[in-house]
């Protein structure tokens, strides 16, 4: 590091200190605990630059510093350089910029695939949920995060990027190769599990999806149907707005969520009574593959005792993220807001706990030595749409189909 840059970085450093010391003393951060943390940050930096073996990047540093900071607060918060958000900015203001259809978010260190909408470029390369992710195009994601790797993901469609997958079970990560396409949005599939139970399996709640639901139900009732499964396993995708709009085609009365944050007006939604069409049966399949706005409208269904909730405890994400731009051409992703639920708790923090808890792989543990027997109930699956409802192998639907048939069941 030459004399000048040096210069620079000690610089910014006592800058820090006398800021920091001077809205100390006049008072200006009241919070000691933000004072004493930006005084390590400085002295951190010093040390850092007197010390280190060698001469360090101190861009490289700083950069690196502040994508650790966003990523100790949640998975989705992010750190994007004036290089990257330049990018980002880009390929967001673009309508045909090509995607991967992989819904992300971050375990382990490393960045996971929760959900894979069908018949993207992620299915169609292989992806599953629950792979983890341990490079993107050559760049590890140990130090990556989500909105980085998204970054990455998309691009022209057409071009193609490598990424590297750990899948559970296998001792070497897996090079694949997806080529970026342009989206649209899934169907919702609808089948018939019993003359008398529909089932709607959801792998995005996209914009529309809650009049097409109504008009599902509507039709069902016509038939003489009077019981409904809504299937959010591997949906990770849609606005809040459309979960809220569907769980209102159920629940006559109560709070469906609540959204809440330091700098964010406390917003309470209700259910509303003239727009429930549904008063029959209404069971919920989730497991952690459902994040974000399905986990709100299950959590809604539990919340207010209108249905059964089957399966394993969804991943966590309701939130609400803000683009903050910064003076040197960075910019932050950061979490605002979460979604509670009608108890009060954090559903990015506690997930949805089903009322019925059933584990996804209950039947492999039985026969897991057997190869064979596994491979064979893997190729039964829909890659990136979980499990087939109407298959033997899916105990959750199965529990979910026993509850209903029960004949204390009752609507509320």
């Amino acid at each position: 590091m030459n004399r000048a840059a040096r210069i620079g970085i000690f610089s910014v450093s006592v800058l820090i200190f006398f800021y920091a010391g001077i809205g100390h003393v006049l008072g200006r951060s009241p919070d000691d605990k933000a004072y004493k943390s930006l005084t390590v940050y400085g002295e951190v930096l010093q040390k850092i630059q007197q010390d280190y073996v060698d001469d360090p990047n101190m861009r490289t540093v700083t950069a690196g510093a502040l994508h650790g900071l966003l990523e100790s607060l949640d998975p989705q918060s992010s750190y994007l350089t004036p290089r990257e958000y330049e990018e980002y900015k880009k390929k967001i203001s673009n309508p045909g910029t090509g995607e991967s259809g992989l819904t992300l978010s971050k375990r382990y260190g490393y960045i996971i695939v929760l959900s894979v909408l069908p018949d993207s470029p992620g299915t169609k390369a292989g992806i599953r949920s629950g792979d983890l992710l341990e490079s993107i195009g050559g760049f590890t994601t140990r130090d990556m995060s989500v909105g980085q790797a998204l970054n990455l993901l998309n691009g022209q469609p057409g071009s193609g990027i490598k990424v590297s997958v750990i899948r559970r079970g296998k001792a070497t990560p897996n090079e694949i190769d997806i080529v970026r396409e342009k989206l649209t949005a899934p169907k919702l599939i609808v089948q018939k599990a019993d003359p008398d139970i529909l089932v709607m399996r959801f792998s995005s709640l996209d914009a529309g999806r809650s009049e097409e639901v109504r008009n599902r139900l509507l039709e069902a009732e016509k038939q003489g149907i009077h019981k409904v499964i809504l299937d959010v396993r591997e949906c990770g995708r849609g606005p809040v707005s459309e979960a809220i709009s569907i769980a209102r085609l159920f629940i006559p009365s109560g709070n469906l969520t609540t959204l809440r944050g330091q700098t964010v007006s406390t917003q309470v939604f209700s259910a509303e009574p003239k727009q429930v069409i549904w008063k029959s049966p209404v069971s919920v399949l989730v497991d952690t593959t459902t994040s974000g706005a399905a986990e709100i409208l299950a959590s809604a269904i539990e919340g207010n005792h209108r249905g059964d909730v089957v399966g394993e405890r969804t991943f966590g994400l309701a939130s609400e993220q803000k683009l903050i731009t910064l003076d040197d051409g960075a910019a932050l992703i950061l979490t605002v807001a979460n979604y509670y639920n009608a108890d009060g708790k954090s559903i990015l923090e506690e997930g949805v706990t089903p009322t019925e808890v059933v584990r996804a792989d209950a039947q492999d543990d039985s026969d897991s030595s057997d190869d064979d027997n596994a491979s064979a109930r893997e190729a039964q699956k829909e890659p990136g749409l979980g499990p087939r409802p109407l298959s033997p192998e899916d105990p959750i639907f199965h529990r979910a189909l026993d509850l209903l048939k029960t004949p204390a069941k009752k609507a509320a």
